[in-house]
């Protein structure tokens, strides 16, 4: 009797000592009410942002038949985006993170709204548009500002939300979101714009960014994750970057992701491809501009309601490989459906190394420095997205537009076995795990 007693307390301190490793909820994100509606403003925010870049786009193409004034937006956006950056990221981490995200909604909503006025007014419709095209890029540079402060922000503002051990879920659902508007957004603007004409479209981004707005206001953060230290702006920022430059793992992937998207993208071109190479009119560059993020939004979903990779590291440099082929295969395509099942395999390659590059900052940088990770962060990969589209179109004008995109694609897989040969720690990188 003893003995058989001593059998069931071992084998019940057995299953207490090791538990069975818990299943994997990838909707436990979702079951957190301040991060639904964290999710919601990303959503509407994001599909705010790509109806008025398709609509700045096609109006400035049109305006001036230049690929380089293309470029010229994204530089417009690129140059306060990248010189607030640091400063941002350290208000990010001293001052409440819903304020500065509440701010940044209304500055990029009334940007929206002055760019409908400028599309409405007399300027706008006289012979001579150069008073419109400067007021746009002013416009735009503000537009750059916001983001500046709005992204560290709501970066760090979505580690507060939810608990620490869902966060890699929570990188999934919110890639996943900002990409499902990322999918309609392209295409509304470009309907929109053939439709209710550029001032209506810009109406309609401003409505959603004040949908955004008022989505943070019913954002909860905890009171014990608000930032409280008193340093220094030069103080912070050193130890900011410390902690950058001391982990080459971060610097790996980061630099990797901002050459790729620095030589590989076509974005800024794509009203080039859709008017003078696919013949699709601006309709047909709401779809072009759209399909990378129906892939993005595919590879989300499994992402998300599959646990992580277990190999990072292999699976983030494949993926920005298969990214700068697809870019190849593009530039080479003359079938508008090829083109858009191209431009889709590479949403969906960008999206896994996002969310790979994302978790690992979530994860391994402290709560209280994710502001000022997510600045450098930005600086290296948010900013190349418009200095990708000054480079594209600087590129397309010097190069022609097909040869451009093929160069940049051939450069971004040689980035990816340089990276890989001079960070082996990124190559080697398993499972992402908290310290």
């Amino acid at each position: 009797m003893e003995g058989s007693i001593h059998t069931v307390l071992y084998a019940v301190m057995s299953q207490v000592a090791s538990p069975k490793p818990t299943r994997h909820d990838p909707f436990a994100p979702l079951r957190v009410k301040s991060f639904r509606w964290f999710i919601i403003s990303v959503m509407t925010m994001a599909m705010g942002a790509q109806i008025q870049g398709v609509v700045v786009a096609w109006q400035m193409y049109a305006i001036t038949h230049d690929p380089l004034s293309l470029g010229m937006v994204g530089l417009a956006e690129a140059a306060p985006f990248i010189g607030l950056a640091l400063f941002a990221g350290h208000v990010a981490d001293v001052v409440d993170r819903r304020r500065v995200a509440l701010a940044s909604l209304a500055m990029l909503g009334a940007c929206a709204a002055l760019l409908a006025v400028l599309s409405g007014s007399v300027m706008a419709q006289a012979a001579d548009h150069a008073v419109l095209r400067w007021g746009i890029y002013g416009v735009i540079v503000l537009c750059g500002a916001a983001r500046s402060f709005l992204l560290p922000a709501r970066n760090a503002l979505s580690s507060e939300v939810v608990p620490r051990d869902l966060l890699t879920s929570a990188v999934a659902w919110r890639g996943g979101s900002w990409q499902v508007s990322a999918v309609t957004g392209p295409a509304v603007g470009g309907l929109l714009f053939a439709w209710v004409g550029a001032r209506g479209a810009y109406l309609i981004a401003a409505a959603l960014m004040m949908a955004a707005f008022f989505a943070v206001l019913r954002v909860q953060v905890p009171p014990r994750a608000m930032a409280t230290t008193s340093a220094s702006l030069l103080t912070s920022l050193r130890e900011g970057l410390a902690f950058l430059f001391q982990r080459r793992l971060f610097l790996g992937a980061m630099t990797l992701d901002l050459l790729a998207v620095l030589f590989g993208g076509a974005v800024a071109i794509l009203p080039v491809f859709a008017d003078e190479v696919l013949h699709v009119g601006p309709q047909g560059l709401g779809m072009l501009r759209a399909a990378p993020a129906v892939g993005a939004v595919l590879m989300s979903i499994l992402l998300a309601l599959r646990p992580p990779p277990r190999r990072a590291g292999p699976t983030f440099l494949k993926a920005v490989a298969i990214f700068g082929v697809c870019m190849i295969a593009f530039a080479l395509s003359r079938s508008f459906w090829l083109s858009l099942f191209v431009l889709a395999v590479s949403g969906a390659a960008d999206m896994l190394s996002i969310f790979v590059r994302s978790t690992m900052m979530q994860v391994l940088v402290p709560t209280h420095m994710l502001g000022r990770i997510s600045s450098v962060n930005q600086i290296f990969i948010g900013s190349s997205n418009e200095i990708g589209a000054f480079e594209s179109g600087v590129a397309a004008r010097l190069l022609g537009t097909v040869p451009s995109v093929v160069v940049g694609g051939a450069i971004t897989v040689a980035v990816v076995a340089l990276i890989s040969w001079r960070v082996p720690e990124l190559r080697r990188l398993e499972k992402i795990e908290s310290d």
